[in-house]
């Protein structure tokens, strides 16, 4: 659970990246995410290779370490997507506990 929401913060700051020129990287990094950097590179890797992001290019040298370039990473569509969807998913959560709790 703790990497879906690591995703939807990586995806959110990116989303509020599109109104400035320039991206700082340390706003997603494994750092500011509070997550290991192993675990950031392949959060980032799965969120490249499905296409919620563009500008990163994730390598894997013959010995298994990964090397990453990144050149000004972007949300695609798919990403604002899924921004859009899991949103409306947490606003049915909070309507539907609400509800429970007034029955």
């Amino acid at each position: 659970m703790e990497n879906f929401k690591v995703i939807y913060r990586i995806l959110n700051i990116l989303e509020k990246a599109m109104d400035y020129d320039e991206f700082d990287m340390n706003s997603i990094s494994a750092e500011t995410m509070k997550i290991s950097e192993a675990r950031w590179i392949k959060l980032m890797m799965l969120l490249s290779k499905e296409g919620y992001i563009d500008g990163v290019i994730i390598k894997q040298s013959l010995d298994g370490e990964y090397a990453m370039s990144v050149s000004s990473p972007q949300i695609t569509l798919k990403g604002l997507e899924y921004l859009e969807e899991n949103s409306l998913m947490k606003k049915a959560a909070k309507l539907a506990k609400g509800i429970a709790e007034i029955i």
